[in-house]
């Protein structure tokens, strides 16, 4: 149990947040995050030692989806609540803002790839899809970005 224990508190947070760029409720990421350490115990899946945070982290995204689907894609709260978890400059508060118009599998894509450092194939078994779906995210999600903050007057000079 101890070893449960430890596993919570090591990946609650990254688990949590992935659940958050999904849904962008902080509630229903309480409520995925859970559900996950809950299939965690249901399960007590046989796993190589390092593999632990991918594994949650592929369930996270297949109950996000999972939540999607009983929902029926009924409209969610913004991210605004999920800037309590840290003081942001204001530059990055700009790039955050942008970030949340997102769709939310992109932004999912967006959080996995440059957050929590993992490759477009393993974010393609993760989430499910082609490794070329995860690349196309990307890049829409990159190429929106870009538009938004240009709009907004920042260049990729940084001034």
């Amino acid at each position: 149990m101890d070893d449960v224990i430890a596993l919570f508190h090591r990946y609650k947070d990254p688990v949590y947040r992935l659940a958050l760029s999904f849904t962008g409720s902080p509630a229903d990421a309480e409520d995925v995050t859970q559900t996950v350490f809950l299939k965690y115990l249901e399960t007590q899946p046989e796993l190589e030692e390092g593999k632990e945070r991918a594994w949650l982290l592929q369930v996270t995204a297949n109950q996000c989806r999972d939540l999607w689907r009983r929902l029926k894609r009924r409209a969610t709260v913004p991210l605004e609540e999920a800037q309590a978890v840290a003081v942001l400059p204001p530059k990055v508060e700009t790039v955050w803002e942008t970030v949340k118009i997102l769709k939310p599998m992109d932004r999912g894509a967006l959080y996995l790839f440059y957050y929590e450092g993992y490759s477009t194939g393993e974010i393609a078994q993760m989430l499910r899809v082609s490794q070329s779906s995860v690349t196309s995210r990307l890049c829409r999600a990159r190429k929106k970005l870009k538009e938004q903050l240009e709009q907004e007057g920042y260049h990729e000079t940084g001034v």
